[in-house]
């Protein structure tokens, strides 16, 4: 599944896929100097329990490690994933 990068205006920006016209899945940060403050992550009932959540929080975790920037988490899913898994460790802002 293919993320694309979109600016949604001001200093809010998102990872997306959409298929046919819909909007299916997307995670969104608004950023804060080089901090992404990590905002919302939804899923489409549909593609539920196929571990999409978790591949557009990798998806933003790379972003952020390409541009030197820190992740904050406040969306409930990036929160759990920080707490779950090591591996974003590199990119968390302390």
């Amino acid at each position: 599944m293919e993320f694309e990068l979109k600016e949604l205006g001001g200093d809010a920006y998102a990872f997306v896929h959409e298929e046919n016209g819909k909007r299916d899945a997307e995670i969104t940060w608004t950023m804060m100097g080089d901090v992404m403050v990590m905002d919302h992550t939804f899923v489409d009932p549909s593609l539920r329990g196929g571990g999409i959540a978790k591949k557009l929080l990798d998806e933003a975790a790379d972003y952020a490690r390409q541009n030197g920037y820190k992740m904050e988490a406040v969306c409930s899913y990036v929160v759990t994933a920080f707490n779950r898994y090591g591996e974003y460790e590199d990119v968390k802002a302390k």
